[in-house]
């Protein structure tokens, strides 16, 4: 029978060995809702009090499954920063179908997020796109892909240290000093390997995973990530795009009313409702550098995901917070070969499979 009429806590083992704590909550939803495997942010375990509340109202609608992942909580291992965690998302929606539920939607918060997105690329394919935690190198099987996903306060791109917590973040994972701090004040083991290969990144994840439903939620006061990570998700592949107007960062900063309507979504009970959305419209497109903006943002070119031109200069900075933003400065655009001259920058409007050139002075004559 699916979802047993008590809680269930339990260790669960992944493909590469490692013990994960895990816990279901049979909930109060119909059976037909299935069940929803919450993933948490960095630095969060199962039994973090935001992880409990976001359980608490998901209860509301079908069974919940929360866990730690490695090198959090009460469960085994390191963490790998999203990395060999797409193997506890896996083991999670397995055991969650072990339960008798058919339907296992998955929703992760920033790392959480990441993971999420990966897991459901992952098993949607024949073989391993990437990183060490590969479903199929490692024994995953295709049965844990899920039935819908949610990534919440996600990055697009691996390595961006364009805020100050993000770039605080990165030396917590990078340096001894601050892996003890992680250790100490927060439970969390990391890992000290780097990446070997560099894992699928999450935006290149979203076009592997239709036709499976995929929701994107962002706030426009996330501190960590700004909105040019959600925007370049969307634009990716088939998805939904929610930005929530003062929200902050992650599982800490999601309300109930939020919590309730994404496992709304998650269930299938209401698919279209999420709030209007800046941003739903967003453009993908090239951005190509000359001369020394090209020096200065080390590429040639790279993709924006923006409605307007100021939006995309804006993440250019953020991707680039070093001497392009300078370069800007003295730059002139070309957007779809036409001058852009003295318009203001956010008027200006951005196409699908559009190009911005940047132009610095003397740059072609």
């Amino acid at each position: 029978m699916p979802g047993a009429d008590r809680v269930v806590r339990t260790t669960l083992v992944t493909a590469d060995g490692v013990p994960i704590e895990a816990r279901y909550e049979p909930g109060s939803g119909p059976a037909e809702n299935g069940a929803i495997v919450v993933a948490h942010g960095f630095g969060g375990s199962c039994d973090r009090p935001a992880v409990r509340r976001a359980a608490a109202v998901m209860a509301r609608r079908a069974a919940v499954v929360t866990f730690s992942f490695r090198g959090h909580g009460r469960s085994g291992g390191r963490s790998t920063l999203g990395d060999r965690e797409v193997l506890d998302l896996a083991a999670v929606v397995a055991w969650a179908r072990e339960r008798g539920h058919a339907r296992v939607a998955t929703v992760g918060f920033s790392m959480g997020g990441s993971v999420v997105l990966r897991h459901a690329a992952l098993t949607a394919g024949p073989a391993p796109l990437g990183g060490s935690g590969g479903l199929r190198e490692h024994g995953g099987r295709a049965e844990a892909r899920p039935a819908a996903v949610a990534a919440v306060s996600a990055p697009a791109r691996w390595y961006y240290r364009g805020t100050a917590p993000m770039r605080r973040l990165h030396w917590v994972v990078t340096t001894p000093a601050g892996r003890l701090v992680a250790r100490a004040g927060l439970g969390t083991r990391i890992s000290a390997r780097e990446w070997s290969p560099v894992p699928l990144a999450p935006y290149a994840s979203v076009p592997l995973i239709a036709p499976v439903p995929l929701l994107i939620v962002h706030g426009d006061r996330d501190p960590y990530f700004p909105l040019d990570h959600p925007r370049m998700l969307a634009a990716a592949g088939p998805a939904e795009l929610w930005l929530e107007r003062g929200m902050g960062h992650a599982e800490n900063a999601a309300d109930e009313a939020l919590l309730g309507r994404l496992a709304d979504w998650l269930t299938g009970t209401r698919r279209h409702d999420g709030p209007p959305t800046k941003g739903a419209a967003v453009a993908a497109g090239t951005i190509r550098y000359w001369a020394a903006a090209k020096a200065a943002a080390g590429t040639a070119e790279e993709p924006y995901a923006a409605e307007t031109l100021a939006e995309a200069l804006d993440a250019a900075r953020e991707r680039h917070p070093g001497e392009l933003v300078q370069v800007l400065k003295r730059c002139s655009f070309l957007v779809d070969h036409d001058p852009v001259g003295t318009r203001p920058h956010d008027s200006v409007r951005l196409t699908e499979g559009g190009t911005v050139e940047v132009l610095p002075p003397f740059a072609g004559g």
